[in-house]
């Protein structure tokens, strides 16, 4: 039976991202595809917008466009 997995090599590690359904020892193949980077993730300043986004005071109020719809 032929059961593939994927996962990451790192460090002399190997970590499965799934564990296979074998309950025996079983023969293995490992194939490394191809380095990983590390994923950049921009760091976001916190409060950046402050003061530029608002709601308006009247938000909360009805309406008029949809009068024709209300009970």
């Amino acid at each position: 039976m032929l059961t593939s997995t994927g996962g990451v090599y790192e460090n002399g590690k190997i970590t499965l991202d799934e564990i296979p359904a074998i309950k025996k020892r079983s023969k293995i193949v490992v194939t490394f595809l191809e380095e990983m980077e590390e994923p950049i993730q921009p760091k976001r300043r916190l409060g950046s917008l402050k003061g530029k986004i608002g709601t308006p005071d009247d938000f909360n109020a009805p309406l008029d466009d949809l009068n024709d719809y209300m009970l």
